[in-house]
C-alpha cells in the first residue's frame, strides 16, 4: 500500500466519492450532492488543507483529509482529521489505521503537538481512533423536539 498526496484526476475521483463518505460519516443523517461536498471540501483546501490517499496497483482504496485548525477558546494551532474513507471493498485490510498513522505523523511534522477528529456517535471507526490514542475530549449532545 502507498499513501501519498492525489494528481488532479485522483483528486477529481475522491471529490466524486465524497457523497457517500459524508453519508457514512453522518451514519446517513446527511445525504449530500457532489456539489454540496464540494461546498463543504473546498474551502478547507483552500485553506491549505489536503487529501493523502492509500492506494493499491493505482487503485485508490481510501483517503483522509487533514489540515490545521485551532482551538475555539484557546485560539491554539491544532491539526485536524477532516475525513477518512475506505472505500467498501477494501475495508478490513488495516487502511484505516494506516492512513490515520501516516495523517498523525504528518501534521506532527508540520509542528501540530495536538490533533483532533469530530466522528458521530456509533460510527465504527471510533474503536479505530481508540486504538491509536484517540480519547474523546468534548461531547455534542442533541434532542429531537
Amino acid at each position: 500500500m502507498d499513501i501519498v498526496r492525489p494528481n488532479q484526476e485522483e483528486l477529481e475521483q475522491i471529490l466524486a466519492l465524497s457523497p457517500q463518505a459524508i453519508f457514512e460519516g453522518t451514519l446517513g443523517e446527511a445525504e449530500p450532492t457532489i456539489e454540496k461536498a464540494k461546498q463543504l471540501v473546498e474551502p478547507l483546501l483552500k485553506k491549505g488543507s489536503y487529501y493523502l490517499i492509500a492506494t493499491e496497483n493505482n487503485v485508490i482504496t481510501g483517503w483522509i483529509l487533514l489540515g490545521g485548525s485551532k482551538d475555539h477558546f484557546s485560539d491554539k494551532a491544532l491539526g485536524f482529521i477532516y475525513e477518512l474513507f475506505v472505500i467498501e471493498e477494501f475495508r478490513g485490510k488495516g487502511i484505516s489505521k494506516q492512513l490515520i498513522k501516516t495523517g498523525v505523523e504528518q501534521l506532527k511534522q508540520e509542528g501540530y503537538s495536538e490533533i483532533r477528529l469530530s466522528v458521530f456517535d456509533g460510527n465504527q471507526v471510533i474503536k479505530t481512533y481508540e486504538s491509536l490514542g484517540f480519547k474523546n475530549r468534548t461531547i455534542t449532545m442533541s434532542i429531537s423536539l
